[in-house]
């Protein structure tokens, strides 16, 4: 298997990190005995880390291996691409 890093990787890694230190935090809290607001507010916060990294690693995955796999395109089959990509930011 290639080797596939993209400039927004590391960002990708942030995101993930962030969700993995709220998921550890929830698993404190249930164990703890928090209240089920205080549990769904951080289980909120560990959803949205990993749909951010996912739409940022689809996103860039578009940007970069799509576009080599197409190359250039005159401008009215380039439209598809480009309509493609607009509607996935809302994955």
């Amino acid at each position: 298997m290639t080797e596939n890093r993209h400039e927004t990787h590391p960002e990708i890694v942030k995101r993930l990190k962030r969700a993995e230190g709220h998921l550890k935090s929830v698993i404190a809290m249930i164990e703890g005995g928090r209240h089920c607001l205080d549990i769904a507010q951080q289980l909120h916060a560990v959803e949205k880390a990993i749909t951010q990294a996912k739409r940022t690693l689809i996103q860039d995955h578009l940007d970069h291996c799509l576009e080599e796999t197409v190359g250039a395109l005159p401008r009215d089959q380039r439209q598809s691409i480009d309509e493609f990509k607009s509607i996935t930011k809302y994955l």
